[in-house]
């Protein structure tokens, strides 16, 4: 069942949402989508800044971070 709701919408949104409809879709499938896609994205920087949290936390991988950083500079050419 949906459930329906309203928003107030800057101008900013506004623009979105007609671009959002020029390209096809009603203006529930362009809000719904966009909020599908929003939190997604959400979710996945969510991830990935764990992701790099843990990596930052494992003392091996910091180790090998700097070795590949030190390699890079020695392989740099001069100037």
């Amino acid at each position: 069942m949906a459930n329906a709701i309203s928003v107030r919408l800057d101008d900013d949104a506004l623009r979105a949402l007609r671009v959002l409809e020029a390209s096809g879709l009603t203006r529930s499938e362009a809000i719904r989508s966009s909020l599908i896609e929003s939190a997604d994205r959400r979710r996945r920087r969510s991830a990935l800044a764990a992701e790099v949290a843990a990596l930052e936390a494992n003392a091996d991988d910091r180790a090998e971070i700097l070795e590949i950083a030190a390699l890079m500079d020695e392989m740099r050419a001069p100037g």
